[in-house]
């Protein structure tokens, strides 16, 4: 999903960076503008007492039967409109006109979207004149304006642009302005026919929460005892799977819990959120685009511009979590790894989910969109209909440019670094340390192919110098395996240190405590903020050299900070990170991170494409929306936990054998991105039999 946001940015930056205006250079078409009054009235002014023979939709050709129709019920719009009818003047009315603040940035004036649709004006017994609403293209400069306008739903764009033209004509003696209608913004209140997919979409979602339903029911009327419950219903049991989602755990009962990963991973998962969540609000319609100019060099915009630092922390967690567990859990089996049932149980967890939000995407989004932005094609609608296949198969990341659900590319990474684990994990178990040696060296060579990547192409993460393809710059350095392998890596290694040293206490002076601390922070702020005064519009441009050694060493220096975390905080010189960190408040959101994970999206997309008027871009209205449309995603998550999530990871335990397999410590939705009940038990063990309830 960044990728297309940034792409979007990039683009709508470099437009706003053009129409920044200075004296004297104020374009001629928006003083000719200024000088209309209301679209809608110019429009009804000119075509208030006009014959059929003054539209001229069709000469000199041979009227069609649509021609036909658009004539007749623009004459009776006409005369409606003469004689002062209601619906003609909700049709006038619902037009937008000039918007206010063009040299600010504001790009639209939406009129009013919901009057112009639900005009449905009875003609005969077999004909209705129902509203059409579509945007006015107006070309200023390279900033066109999105004006709303309504018209008869018989009239095509086509029509209308015609008819526009003679308006341009009469107001500006030119009918070369360019102005047009927009035929893939329009919409009526017509209701299209739901296709196969779409009830089918329909029909599953519906039979799963009536099967969670009726459990549930069962559950809470006839089971007294919980003991007894069936497994059947405890599986799908609303009940059973909401008390252990916010089950509250004391990290104290059990010393392989490493507490301090869920406010890591809670807190990177806020962090991914509201860094999408604000890239929308920068391509939303803005009354004050032009400020994203300034906005680009603040510091507040690098922790979005760098938010790529988050994602790093869930690889990190992972092969941390993917040492640990495996390494465990094959000392009892005297080295023993099934494989194939790691695999199954990753595929189980995974892909089922993926698949319903793939399914919801293509067939349910723009069913409940409805609004002035909801015409527009869904970004990565086509590529799903083309090439949903690549994302269940997880290669989507390097066998297409345009992803299926954008944000899945890191599913991709994380099942790929996945595959590769049981070599990785052979190997520690039979040569241990030499091992270990080798995967710091694997860790280099992927940082150093990284930096030759960034050299040879001649990449840059500035946004200024952001003049390459944005998805051939997403597909290299962004959503490819190699450029996350060293986050990774490192967990996997850490964890394997923890692995060898558990239960063992180091002491370490209170100087080298501070300095770990001073120095992990230091690492942190240098890895957000270094770029910071060569992203400055007016900054003398870094040398490839110099971008290409920051992005490659922070892509190192951020999980050797996690190390530091986790280490300190297990060791009891946490301080007051630790008890933010280890809050046994985060385990709640820390189960239910995958759900929202990979629904977030969807109701941000939503969220934006239902507005019916501009938005103001302020840090402060990002945050509010962000809080607000956080709140929604962790009800609509939970619900959507319950009905597909849950009942899932429990038909996944149920394939379990009764000997513990390498999978067996990790309880239901433990996967390495954040897709879990909990991740950080490595393992839980007394908490097993209670998750089963």
């Amino acid at each position: 999903m960044v990728n297309v946001l940034v792409t979007l940015f990039v683009c709508g930056l470099l437009i706003v960076s053009a129409a920044q205006l200075k004296d004297g250079d104020v374009p001629q078409e928006y003083l000719r503008l200024m000088g209309l009054r209301s679209l809608g009235v110019e429009f009804a002014e000119h075509f208030r007492n006009a014959s059929l023979s003054d539209l001229d939709l069709f000469q000199p050709r041979i009227p069609s039967q649509e021609d036909l129709l658009c004539l007749a019920d623009m004459a009776e719009f006409m005369q409606a409109l003469t004689t002062g009818k209601l619906w003609a003047l909700n049709m006038i009315d619902a037009w937008g006109s000039i918007p206010s603040g063009v040299l600010f940035g504001n790009q639209f004036h939406f009129g009013n979207f919901d009057e112009c649709v639900e005009i449905s004006k009875e003609i005969t017994s077999s004909h209705r004149i129902n509203g059409k609403y579509c945007f006015l293209i107006v070309p200023i400069d390279s900033w066109p304006l999105k004006i709303g306008s309504c018209f008869p739903a018989s009239c095509s764009a086509a029509h209308m642009d015609t008819i526009i033209g003679q308006l341009m004509l009469k107001l500006f003696n030119s009918s070369t302005t360019s102005i047009r209608i927009s035929e893939t913004s329009c919409q009526t209140n017509e209701s299209k026919p739901w296709n196969s997919m779409q009830i089918f979409t329909v029909v599953l979602l519906g039979l799963m929460g009536s099967i969670v339903a009726l459990c549930t029911m069962y559950d809470y009327f006839l089971c007294q005892d919980q003991s007894q419950i069936p497994v059947a219903v405890k599986i799908f049991s609303a009940r059973a799977s909401s008390r252990a989602l916010f089950r509250i755990v004391d990290s104290k009962s059990n010393p392989n819990i490493i507490s301090c990963l869920d406010g890591i991973r809670c807190m990177s998962l806020i962090w991914v959120i509201f860094g999408h969540e604000y890239l929308l609000s920068l391509v939303a319609p803005n009354m004050n685009a032009s400020k994203v100019v300034s906005w680009a060099v603040q510091p507040f915009s690098s922790f979005i511009l760098h938010g790529f630092f988050s994602v790093d922390s869930f690889f990190f967690i992972g092969g941390l979590l993917v040492a640990m567990v495996a390494l465990r859990s094959m000392e009892k089996s005297k080295g023993k790894l099934n494989v194939p049932l790691m695999y199954l149980h990753r595929f189980i967890r995974i892909v089922p989910i993926l698949a319903v939000a793939i399914l919801v995407y293509m067939n349910l989004m723009t069913l409940i969109t409805d609004g002035p932005l909801a015409s527009g094609e869904f970004h990565g609608m086509k590529e799903c209909e083309k090439g949903w296949f690549w994302t269940l198969l997880f290669v989507q990341n390097y066998a297409t440019s345009n992803i299926c659900l954008d944000h899945s590319w890191y599913l991709a990474v994380d099942m790929q670094l996945y595959i590769i684990s049981p070599l990785l994990l052979i190997a520690l178990y039979k040569w241990g340390k030499k091992a270990a040696a080798g995967i710091v060296v694997l860790i280099v060579l992927v940082s150093s192919c990284l930096f030759a990547t960034m050299m040879v192409n001649n990449y840059s993460m500035l946004l200024k110098n952001r003049v390459k393809s944005e998805e051939d710059v997403g597909k290299k350095l962004y959503s490819a395996t190699h450029t996350h392998a060293a986050p990774w890596l490192i967990g996997f290694v850490f964890g394997y240190f923890l692995h060898l040293n558990r239960g063992k206490k180091f002491q370490l002076s209170r100087i080298a405590v501070w300095s770990g601390w001073t120095i992990s922070l230091a690492m942190i702020f240098t890895s957000i903020f270094a770029l910071y005064p060569a992203a400055q519009w007016s900054a003398p441009p870094l040398s490839t050299l110099e971008e290409s050694f920051h992005y490659t060493l922070t892509r190192v220096a951020w999980p050797l900070v996690l190390c530091w975390i986790v280490f300190a905080c297990m060791q009891g010189h946490g301080g007051l990170a630790n008890s933010f960190l280890s809050s046994p408040l985060w385990q709640p959101l820390s189960r239910l991170s995958y759900s929202v994970y990979i629904w977030h999206i969807f109701f941000q997309e939503v969220n934006i494409r239902n507005l019916r008027t501009n938005t103001y871009l302020s840090d402060y209205n990002a945050m509010l929306k962000f809080w607000s449309d956080f709140g929604f995603t962790l009800l609509m998550s939970y619900v959507l936990y319950i009905i597909i999530e849950a009942p899932l990871g429990g038909l996944d335990g149920l394939l379990r054998p009764k000997r513990k397999s390498i999978l067996a410590d990790f309880q239901p939705h433990q996967l390495n991105d954040g897709r879990n009940l909990d991740k950080t038990e490595v393992p839980r063990e007394a908490e097993k039999t209670a998750a089963s309830e």
